[in-house]
């Protein structure tokens, strides 16, 4: 991948050069599948709004995308599709994320992360990926969901097998489709028997005049809400959590002042955010991007952590600086795919890292230097050893 080469491992050193050098750089995937990377942050943004660039798979080139398969019945989701579909699908599913409807959630978020933090004990070390960022989602999003405890476990399993899938284990990914789509499949139909107060129940009796959801566009839709509801959380609360323990001024500065929080958050986002780059785009027709022309069909990536450190728009930005003015970032989408759970998303990682720093005023990394979930679209932890004391 010539001046890409890297891009897993040390991926801003990589977008630093692309910015400087090639902003619209033709590599190959680690599948070999060839696509423009984006790096600029005025391009990506424009880029994420330019109807021009479809999600549709249908307007790929034959044989040049060669992403994960799923099935007609987890693939109706909004992270494949284009206006009108989309906007319907969206309006239907919009009111569930309402700052109103997170406000609601916040009391019973905090309970879990306290519930978490007790079970960690007073002192000692932990791995707060697998302790704490993890469950604490989860919990959250199958509550909202109405999926049973017992089966939570499942899908965090399910879930690292799609987003960092082991490549001495081609088979795990599709046996957690089929899980999934198996487990979805059965889940619907007892709601339908017996709806109760949650989000399934909710999307299956929803109607916006007269319009409802098909049955692979709910299925779909559930399958999303928990897949990136999880994903996107649980990534972006080990990375905060990581970011402030490698900056024990900004880590001194938030515990003196935890006002600073909610605009921590954003800094967080955008500093090391959940995702390196926005779900993979084809233009519908020949697009020029930073006077690069795109052919018809061939993918297109869009880099959110790229640009979100591009000193053209961000002073300094390869500083943590949690009084920085993080507006604009783009970790969490921009325009009309901006991610529906990011109040959520906000939510869950302010209550969590409050509850944590209240509760151990004395937090260390274990580790120096914790290993990454070796994924080209996610970024995310795979452990982080902490040592702690109340």
């Amino acid at each position: 991948m010539d001046h890409a080469d890297g891009l897993l491992d040390h991926p801003y050193d990589v977008y630093r050069r692309l910015r400087d050098t090639a902003p619209v750089h033709r590599i190959s995937g680690p599948d070999g599948a060839p696509a423009w990377l984006v790096t600029r942050y005025d391009d990506v943004r424009e880029a994420l709004a330019d109807p021009r660039l479809s999600l549709d798979k249908r307007h790929a080139t034959a044989g040049t995308h060669k992403g994960f398969a799923l099935p007609p019945a987890l693939d109706a989701n909004l992270l494949n599709m284009d206006p009108p579909d989309h906007t319907r699908i969206r309006r239907l599913v919009g009111h569930a994320f309402t700052p109103r409807r997170v406000q609601q959630l916040r009391e019973p978020i905090r309970r879990t992360a306290d519930q978490l933090l007790d079970a960690l004990g007073p002192h000692g070390t932990a791995d707060l990926v697998a302790s704490y960022a993890a469950p604490l989602p989860i919990t959250v999003i199958c509550d909202l969901l109405g999926i049973p405890e017992e089966h939570r476990m499942d899908f965090r399993v399910w879930t690292d097998c799609l987003v960092a899938p082991d490549p001495a284990r081609p088979e795990a990914g599709k046996g957690a489709v089929v899980a999934m789509l198996g487990f979805f499949t059965q889940l619907l139909a007892d709601k339908r028997k017996a709806p109760a107060d949650d989000l399934l129940s909710a999307l299956i009796a929803v109607r916006d005049e007269g319009d409802r959801l098909g049955e692979d566009e709910l299925m779909s839709l559930a399958f999303l809400i928990l897949f990136a509801g999880y994903e996107n959380t649980v990534q972006l609360i080990g990375n905060s959590v990581l970011a402030l323990l490698r900056h024990p001024d900004q880590l001194a500065a938030l515990r003196k002042d935890p006002a600073q929080l909610t605009g921590a958050v954003e800094e967080f986002a955008r500093y090391e955010g959940p995702a390196l780059l926005a779900i993979r785009r084809f233009p519908v027709e020949d697009v020029t991007i930073a006077g690069v022309t795109v052919p018809a069909g061939e993918t297109v990536w869009v880099s959110l952590s790229a640009a979100n450190r591009d000193p053209a728009r961000f002073t300094d930005p390869d500083r943590l600086d949690l009084t920085r003015d993080a507006s604009g970032h783009l970790a969490l989408g921009h325009g009309i795919h901006y991610c529906v759970g990011a109040p959520l998303a906000r939510a869950e990682t302010e209550i969590a890292l409050a509850a944590l720093l209240e509760r151990f005023p004395e937090l260390a990394l274990a580790e120096a230097d914790p290993q990454w979930r070796p994924s080209l679209r996610a970024r995310g932890l795979l452990t982080l050893p902490v040592r702690y004391t109340r």
